[in-house]
């Protein structure tokens, strides 16, 4: 475990991306902020990952329920608790941190700080090899927040521009068809042969990955926990990895 950093502040709640899953590819200054916090807020499988790894009082919620947690968080900090709240990934990508602060205005006195953590594209892309070495995009398919014509509108755009682009939340139970349609719209500008991955349950058990083409991704069974990435015309594949080139004369 690593050092204490001593104590942190009162009336201050920190919002900690804890990554993919795994303790060990959490930061250093996350793992840090966590064993000094006596109350740890979180979604339930959030909550799970870390709870081995630091003494605290855990409160979770299931999902859906994200400003019910974050004012747990609130009132926990007024009370005098060092309070963190955790997040998969990084705080700042379709996690809490945005929330946190527009609830933080009905808390004037309790300071929030942000502590980055390393969100799925990233080491969805270290698993596949080297996809995101130039401009990409990262679209969230989960229409809850945002209507499709939004989403739709935005991977048409990313398409058309050959922009790598990496989804989330790619597939419900309610939205099953929602990955084929979004590679119907790609199909428009991407060829059929553009090099995709995917990664299912980065950094926990039943971690697996595989290499395929955007045509062949029309038909895959995605999950929610699944991260995938579309390559840009020059993304190719060496050894059985992923890689898009980043321009450098050889």
């Amino acid at each position: 475990m690593p050092k204490k950093i001593g104590v942190l502040n009162l009336n201050k709640i920190y919002v900690v991306g804890i990554g993919p899953g795994r303790y060990e590819e959490m930061s250093i200054r996350a793992a840090r902020v966590l064993e000094n916090c006596n109350v740890i807020v979180g979604y339930t499988v959030y909550v799970d990952l870390v709870r081995e790894h630091f003494k605290a009082k855990f409160i979770s919620t299931p999902m859906r329920q994200e400003k019910e947690r974050c004012t747990m968080a609130f009132q926990e900090a007024k009370r005098g608790e060092q309070v963190a709240v955790i997040c998969s990934g990084d705080p700042e990508v379709y996690g809490l941190a945005s929330l946190m602060f527009e609830i933080g205005e009905e808390y004037p006195s309790v300071e929030i700080e942000v502590v980055g953590g390393m969100t799925a594209a990233l080491s969805a892309g270290a698993v596949l090899g080297a996809p995101l070495n130039h401009d990409f995009s990262l679209i969230s398919l989960s229409d809850l927040l945002t209507p499709w014509e939004v989403i739709e509108k935005r991977i048409r755009v990313s398409a058309q521009g050959d922009f790598i682009i990496c989804f989330y939340n790619p597939s419900s139970h309610k939205r099953s068809d929602y990955l084929k349609k979004a590679c119907s719209i790609m199909l428009e500008f991407k060829e059929g042969g553009t090099v995709c991955g995917l990664v299912k349950n980065i950094g926990r058990a039943g971690e697996e990955s595989k290499v395929m083409s955007l045509k062949e991704l029309v038909d895959y069974e995605a999950d929610m926990f699944t991260t995938i990435i579309v390559g840009n015309n020059e993304t190719k594949v060496i050894n059985g990895k992923m890689v898009t080139p980043r321009g450098y004369k050889l």
